[in-house]
């Protein structure tokens, strides 16, 4: 039940921003905060992150960015299930399925990924994102770590 709490919330958070980045951002200035360390800016991204595959052809963009990506997402789901007992990369799976799953709904409906946030200090800044690309990167790290987690013992001893 919390699962469903967790992809329901993060899948709404994601769509609402996208919302808010279309009505208020589109056709609009970058805007700036915390001295230009957040800027909040318009983009559509027909490619994958930082605009991989944005180059190809139609239908093979639709192929690999929306077929693919659907597949991967369904086994992801199956990943997810037998990964119930471990919280931290369970939590990480319905992460990584909830943002997908907001983008591949973007991919389907709009035909490219709604973006909006940029985050840097001067030059050195990343690509533009979304709340569903941040939850797919926090679902990658959290399986990752959890998967991957060292038992500390009493004295610091690794068991």
């Amino acid at each position: 039940m919390l699962a469903l709490v967790l992809m329901l919330t993060t899948i709404g958070c994601d769509r609402v921003t996208k919302h808010l980045a279309t009505t208020r951002l589109a056709g609009n200035f970058a805007q700036s905060y915390l001295n230009g360390t957040i800027r909040l800016e318009y983009a559509e991204n027909p490619g994958a992150f930082l605009s991989l595959g944005e180059n190809l052809p139609g239908w093979a963009r639709t192929a690999v960015l929306t077929v693919a990506a659907a597949l991967a997402l369904a086994a992801v789901a199956v990943a997810a299930f037998k990964l119930r007992r471990k919280a931290m990369p369970f939590i990480g799976a319905i992460l990584f399925i909830a943002g997908g799953a907001s983008n591949l709904i973007d991919r389907i409906t709009r035909g490219s990924v709604v973006d909006f946030v940029n985050v840097g200090v001067g030059s050195l800044r990343t690509g533009i994102f979304n709340v569903a690309d941040v939850a797919l990167m926090v679902g990658v790290g959290l399986i990752v770590l959890g998967l991957n987690r060292k038992h500390i013992g009493r004295y610091g001893n690794q068991t």
